[in-house]
């Protein structure tokens, strides 16, 4: 949740929507959990201080601690550490001939990750009832299981990753003492989870190379052991929200949003859609260069399809975010401009986030294009199948986490091939109407096989 200012300066809640927060509200107010998270602005930061918890009517019932972490503080260890290092080692990002440099400004925001860090550890070490469950969650947090354990050694404490997890010769890429602190950081969880079997494998691996660490399979168990704790290793994929997506794909702001799209569209066009924030590792450029790539090999699609493409703004405080989001609007503009006529319109570009607006564009969707250089698993891949009211086909990367789950069903692709991507959309559209609903069926019943709710209480149930 956040907030915001009204009008007359009085602070106003907001919760966040989708199903993740389903997933993270899946223990109501009666269950006594305590949510610790940080405040993102200079008005979230105004609602938390001098204050234990939150208003209970700002929260739904629900206990929450928000921190007033520093703002110089924060923004290190979030865009410097967080965002721009880790975030980048995990989805192998970086043009490595000039990128990363490691140097005393990185020790600087490392010092900031650190605080960052410790300010959870300690907050989490106060509110935590004796023997309780903490779970712990994502990139930001790496190091909060140790510095919780040292605190708290009575806890039963779990950590999940929702990114993917770098191979060890890339993850070395980090300084060796900051690569080993991150693993011994996570280590400091009794149990470490992840998306997919592939990135826990990674994690495994990263500890064994960098580490030293012993690492075990039995039967289906892996287990990481490093000096005299053994932590062990889970994958739950997280699924899409079935329930919530069709009920909210229903309202009448989606059935609004989606007579505008129709009407942009027009009459009889085969329809591709993609739905991302404009983060540097969902392909976007690479995905438009593959449409328009479609439409110079195969002419006879002009006039029959339009690619709707929404392509929200992501940490646009960060100057290669703003760039990249340019870069998208340029080549959008270059296909529509190659390719546009008096009647058609071949792309629709939105850079404005609604997710009613998305929810309209997964109904209407004849083809889900899912391109990303790599992906922890990629949602959208799993919500487009549940909403699509026709069936749809789903041209998936295989370096999404989603892969492992849907990829038999889908159109596989190599995220950087534009050539076999734009064979791949034209394949996708010739489909039968038989062949992609009889597929979109199989895709939505992989997709929810693990819903938010049951895949926040399986992390639970397995400390």
């Amino acid at each position: 949740m956040s907030y915001g200012r009204a009008e007359d300066g009085t602070l106003t809640a907001r919760r966040g929507g989708g199903g993740l927060v389903s997933g993270l509200s899946a223990i109501g107010p009666e269950a006594g959990a305590i949510w610790v998270c940080a405040a993102l602005s200079d008005v979230d930061r105004a609602a938390a201080r001098g204050r234990t918890r939150l208003d209970l009517e700002d929260t739904g019932g629900q206990q929450v601690r928000m921190l007033d972490i520093d703002a110089a503080t924060f923004t290190d260890a979030y865009n410097g550490i967080a965002n721009s290092t880790l975030w980048f080692v995990h989805h192998l990002l970086y043009q490595t001939p000039l990128e990363p440099v490691f140097d005393q400004d990185f020790r600087a925001q490392w010092a900031s990750y650190e605080a960052y860090n410790a300010a959870f550890a300690e907050a989490l070490a106060e509110e935590a009832a004796r023997g309780a469950a903490v779970l712990v969650q994502d990139y930001h947090l790496t190091l909060t299981p140790r510095l919780l354990r040292e605190r708290r050694p009575d806890l039963r404490i779990g950590h999940f990753s929702h990114t993917p997890w770098a191979p060890p010769d890339y993850y070395r890429l980090l300084p060796d003492d900051i690569a080993a602190q991150v693993l011994r950081g996570i280590l400091g969880a009794d149990r470490a989870a992840f998306l997919t079997h592939r990135w826990a494998r990674a994690f495994a691996d990263c500890c064994a190379a960098v580490l030293g660490a012993e690492v075990r399979v039995t039967g289906e168990e892996l287990t990481v052991t490093h000096e005299g704790r053994t932590t062990r290793i889970g994958v739950h994929g997280l699924g899409a929200d079935a329930e919530f997506l069709r009920g909210r794909s229903r309202r009448p702001d989606v059935d609004e949003r989606l007579a505008d799209l129709r009407a942009q569209i027009g009459e009889g066009r085969k329809v591709i859609v993609r739905v991302d924030r404009t983060e540097l590792s969902k392909n976007i450029v690479r995905g438009l260069i593959a449409y328009r790539r479609l439409l110079a090999m195969h002419p006879q699609w002009h006039g029959r399809v339009v690619h709707v493409a929404f392509a929200y703004p992501s940490r646009h405080d960060l100057a290669v975010y703003r760039e990249y989001t340019a870069a998208v609007q340029r080549l959008a503009e270059e296909i529509n401009s190659e390719f546009g006529r008096s009647d058609w319109q071949p792309l629709i570009l939105h850079v404005r986030d609604d997710f009613a607006r998305s929810l309209a564009a997964y109904r209407l969707a004849d083809v889900a294009l899912v391109n990303p250089i790599r992906d922890g698993m990629n949602l959208v891949a799993k919500e487009i199948p549940v909403v699509s009211e026709e069936g749809c086909a789903l041209v998936l990367s295989r370096e999404a986490g989603a892969f492992a789950e849907l990829g038999d069903e889908a159109i596989v692709v190599n995220p950087f091939d534009t050539e076999e991507t734009a064979r791949a959309l034209h394949e996708a559209l010739t489909l039968s109407a038989t062949e992609r609903a009889a597929r979109t069926k199989r895709l939505a019943a992989a997709a929810t096989a693990l819903p938010p709710q049951r895949w926040f209480l399986a992390q639970l149930e397995a400390l």
